[in-house]
């Protein structure tokens, strides 16, 4: 009888450039082709180039938050709805219904504005409960329900305002305009704004060196320690910087309160569908229904909670909206769920079902926000803004398409994979997209 030979500590070895590689993830494949976030880095400098030095200035920086912060909450929500194969046409009539009835509270029915908070969202979540009532009991497709419901409440909102604008109190504002607080201390910078960079930077360290222990525990291969460093640092610059350009903004501004709305929902929505079973059921069921159902996934209750869920996030940037613009009006929320919708398929998710993350779509409306903001500071005309959008959003996807199709993860993939220690349904297809072993058990489940 022969025995296993026991394990054999991992020998270390020296600097090889290949080793980046590693650095946002380990797919088998040895090449990387250029993707979601390296298109947001080359807009970015690009855009910094044609203006000038505008697009990375401290006041253009809290513009693009005040301005897309609405925008990105909305993809944080049609993520999880196209995961499951759905997709959500309703969240721009949906946030301006939200939008004139918070308004009109406040306005004529003198509700105190932190209640008229709370009623938008129960306004809501009634309005998710009829559209999963309808998705998940009743059986009619999401396309078509949210189709009516953009419908429905575009007439809703312009039917219970009158077609007029209504104007919001000052104190309902600062949610949606205004800025972390200053502090009483003789510093050169807004002190809350460096402490949530610092926070940030806390959190870098932490995610990388939990994410190492799991993988030692796992026996899974994880990049050199020496990569892992250069990720903490490169990133921990990036966010201080960000912090600093942040903090030392024109006198009065600082880091947006609608970006802080937005960060909260990015880490709890992150942790949801990387880290719960409720989230590695919306992966199940939008990767293969039948198999999520076999094995014991209630899939209506999974397509109830995503439509609720998607309405209460478009109450949300209804409600953000509203404040920033401090009034209510009838044209408010048109075509928003178009540049949600597009953010999430530039993010990297699939048309199909199952695969897509919450930060993916992060990065794929930061693509849309900073070409939208750069094509406004070179003053480009409205009809070739949408050209443009266009063009980015069909090749963007279409890069990704072809590097599946090559077998080849997409960098989005890449940077986003993060594997399930304890996955109860299905191991690597429940995994967020990343390496090729997930992409062909993912290409296995859907045939």
């Amino acid at each position: 009888m022969t025995t296993a030979p026991s394990p054999t500590p991992e020998q270390p070895r020296g600097f090889h450039f290949s080793d980046l590689r590693t650095m946002f993830g380990t797919g088998t494949s040895a090449s990387r082709q250029f993707g979601i976030l390296g298109a947001l880095i080359v807009i970015i400098l690009l855009f910094q180039v044609l203006t000038g030095g505008l697009t990375l200035s401290s006041g253009n920086l809290i513009n693009v938050v005040n301005q897309y912060s609405y925008i990105l909450i909305l993809a944080i929500g049609m993520v999880m709805v196209i995961i499951m194969g759905h997709i959500d046409l309703s969240v721009g009539s949906v946030a301006a219904f939200v939008g004139i009835i918070v308004a009109k509270a406040m306005a004529e029915w003198q509700i105190a504005w932190p209640l008229a908070i709370v009623l938008g969202l129960l306004v809501g979540a009634a309005v998710g409960l009829w559209h999963g009532l309808w998705v998940a009991i009743v059986g009619v497709p999401a396309f078509i329900v949210t189709l009516a419901g953009m419908l429905f409440f575009r007439g809703a909102n312009q039917w219970i305002g009158d077609s007029q604008t209504i104007s919001v109190p000052r104190e309902f504002v600062y949610i949606g305009a205004g800025y972390l607080p200053e502090v009483a201390l003789p510093l050169p910078f807004n002190v809350p704004t460096m402490i949530l960079a610092l926070l940030g930077v806390a959190w870098i360290v932490f995610n990388e060196l939990r994410l190492r222990r799991i993988q030692t525990r796992m026996g899974a291969a994880k990049a050199p320690l020496w990569v892992s460093l250069l990720k903490m640092a490169v990133l921990a610059a990036v966010i201080l910087w960000a912090g600093w350009m942040f903090a030392t903004g024109r006198e009065g501004t600082s880091f947006p309160v609608s970006g802080i709305i937005l960060l909260v929902l990015v880490v709890a929505y992150s942790f949801v569908t990387n880290s719960t079973v409720a989230g590695r059921h919306i992966y199940a069921v939008g990767g293969n229904r039948q198999a999520a159902r076999l094995s014991g996934v209630k899939d209506r209750r999974v397509d109830f909670f995503v439509m609720m869920n998607m309405s209460i996030l478009a109450a949300i940037a209804g409600m953000i909206y509203v404040a920033r613009a401090t009034a209510s009006g009838p044209q408010d929320g048109n075509g928003w769920e178009l540049d949600a919708i597009a953010s999430v398929f530039i993010g990297g998710a699939a048309v199909s079902g199952g695969i897509g993350t919450v930060i993916g779509s992060i990065i794929g409306g930061l693509v849309m926000a900073f070409l939208n903001n750069g094509l406004a500071l070179l003053g480009v005309g409205a009809d070739l803004v949408a050209m443009i959008k266009g063009l980015v959003l069909l090749v963007a996807v279409g890069i990704d398409v072809w590097n599946k199709q090559q077998g080849r993860p997409s960098i989005t993939g890449l940077i986003l994979n993060r594997r399930k220690a304890d996955a109860d349904f299905g191991g690597d297809l429940m995994t967020p997209a990343g390496s090729d072993a997930a992409g062909k058990q993912e290409t296995a489940a859907r045939r």
